[in-house]
């Protein structure tokens, strides 16, 4: 209040106190975390994956569909969840890094400590290369001048003949960054996202570079992706291990 007036309210807050109620709760954020690996999940599957019972799952993902975050799929009797866009992902993936390093509750088991330690080897953060993979790829793109990170991140001109020597096509005609950086929330430090890091995590799983560990987002580098990064970026294989 100033001299006896009111202060017009921001109409953006209402919005903004109703997005971070629904980030305000341990489920529904492990589910969003969970969906980062950009595929559809169903909210059975969800419900196992956090442990709970699947009426509280299918309440908590109508909400967060309700609220955009989400978009759903039905096919037959099966519905499906996946983020509702990039724009989502990036949201969270940001929020996460924000986490205090030693805030995380300590891994109560040798599978807990080795799946954590997995996620931090390598990952998929919705659509792009994330953890000490991401980070190698990203180093790499930029000592070998492919990419540019002092005035922000962007592919030089050679970086897109790589692109295109390697057989990684790049879609430029969508609205969306063909760089973006995505700051690392295990290695607090930014990785390559945007059009160019969804075309090249693609291309990885696709042609065997990478592969899944489990339902998690974790991924691990195969023989044939050491010798594809060696050859094509210098990476020695044991920065990917």
């Amino acid at each position: 209040m100033l001299d006896g007036m009111t202060t017009p309210r921001d109409p953006v807050g209402p919005g903004l106190a109703a997005l971070a109620g629904l980030l305000a709760d341990e489920t529904r954020a492990g589910f969003l975390l969970t969906l980062l690996d950009g595929r559809a999940w169903t909210a059975g599957e969800l419900a196992r994956q956090a442990g709970v019972a699947p009426s509280t799952a299918s309440e908590y993902l109508g909400k967060l569909v309700a609220g955009g975050l989400l978009a759903e799929e039905r096919q037959g009797r099966h519905r499906y969840v996946r983020l509702a866009d990039a724009g989502v992902a990036q949201l969270v993936e940001d929020l996460a890094a924000q986490v205090a390093p030693g805030a995380a509750e300590r891994p109560r088991t040798l599978r807990e400590a080795g799946a954590g330690s997995a996620m931090a080897r390598g990952r998929t953060c919705y659509d792009h290369l994330a953890g000490r993979l991401g980070i190698a790829l990203t180093d790499a793109l930029t000592g070998r001048g492919l990419l540019r990170q002092d005035t922000g991140f962007a592919l030089t001109d050679a970086g897109l003949r790589w692109f295109e020597a390697a057989g990684i096509p790049l879609d430029r005609t969508g609205r969306r960054p063909l760089a973006r950086a995505c700051l690392d929330w295990t290695e607090r430090r930014p990785h390559l996202a945007g059009t160019a890091g969804a075309a090249l995590c693609r291309h990885a799983l696709d042609a065997g570079w990478c592969v899944r560990i489990g339902s998690d987002r974790a991924v691990k580098v195969t023989p044939d992706g050491e010798r594809a990064f060696a050859e094509l970026l210098g990476i020695e294989a044991t920065a990917l291990r």
